[in-house]
């Protein structure tokens, strides 16, 4: 029964990390389409949480609130009620994205904390799965960095091609500048939220796993500093509306950290990758 419970919440974590990318989205562009997707599971996840929380009534024959887990759990059930009710009646993008980043942190809290469990075997496999779902986001945010880095590079050369008019081949392959630096924009879209809910169950984690957790160790401020490069490209993008050549400098700018945080403070940290 604990273990069909866990597996509950997980799968409502997944759920939820594509709902907050989504409004991530929507809080950014006026997305109505992400929005929408958002919403759905946004629902998606109130449903599943509704049912656990019913399932612990059940099983405990009380209304489950009477310690700090059972408490957080009711609370990220408020926030998300409370987030479609909202959804459903107004337009409140930044309230509604940084609501359920609230609830997204006190979801993978309540799920993965091992204090909550009587089986220390059940409590060590969700501590090895909250690992293995933080590395995996990391990645897949690196990954869209690296797709919009080469974007912000095909970007230069054919600015640069057009500069010089230098006409032919090479400058036929390429897309034009206007696709070229929507895309990069548009990964990093994609990355900067999935890097960001990655470094908040990493954090869990390292709370839960390692006896002496520091803050200043070297991935752990490599990785927020990426964070902070791309957050400053977006906001050049988006409140300044800088396009073109320059946020193409600054996104190769942000990836060039990337790289330094992924190989050289990578080998200074004191607990990347090589604890599990």
């Amino acid at each position: 029964m604990e273990m069909s419970l866990t597996r509950i919440n997980e799968i409502t974590i997944i759920l939820y990390a594509f709902c907050v990318l989504l409004y991530f989205i929507d809080f950014l562009n006026h997305n109505r389409k992400a929005n929408q997707v958002a919403f759905w599971l946004l629902s998606i996840v109130w449903l599943l949480q509704t049912i656990f929380l019913f399932a612990r009534m059940i099983e405990t024959g009380r209304f489950p609130v009477l310690n700090v887990f059972e408490g957080l759990y009711f609370y990220t059930w408020v926030l998300v009620t409370l987030s479609v009710v909202i959804n459903k009646f107004l337009r409140a993008e930044f309230i509604i994205f940084f609501t359920n980043v609230i609830g997204f942190i006190m979801m993978a809290l309540h799920t993965f904390a091992p204090a909550q469990y009587e089986s220390a075997a059940v409590s060590s496999k969700l501590v090895s799965e909250l690992l293995l779902i933080h590395i995996t986001m990391a990645i897949l945010s690196y990954g869209a960095f690296s797709l919009s880095f080469v974007f912000s590079i095909l970007y230069l050369i054919q600015f640069n091609l057009l500069k010089k008019k230098k006409w032919g081949q090479r400058l036929l392959r390429l897309e034009d500048l206007t696709k070229l630096d929507h895309m990069s924009y548009v990964l990093n879209v994609i990355g900067v939220p999935i890097l960001l809910l990655s470094l908040i169950l990493g954090v869990i984690w390292a709370y839960i796993k390692i006896e002496k957790f520091h803050w200043y160790d070297a991935k752990v401020l490599g990785s927020f500093m990426v964070l902070l490069t791309y957050s400053i490209y977006l906001y050049n993008r988006i409140v300044k509306e800088l396009q073109g050549k320059s946020v193409a400098l600054l996104n190769v700018a942000s990836f060039l950290v990337l790289l330094i945080n992924f190989f050289l403070f990578g080998s200074l940290s004191r607990f990347h990758f090589w604890d599990s």
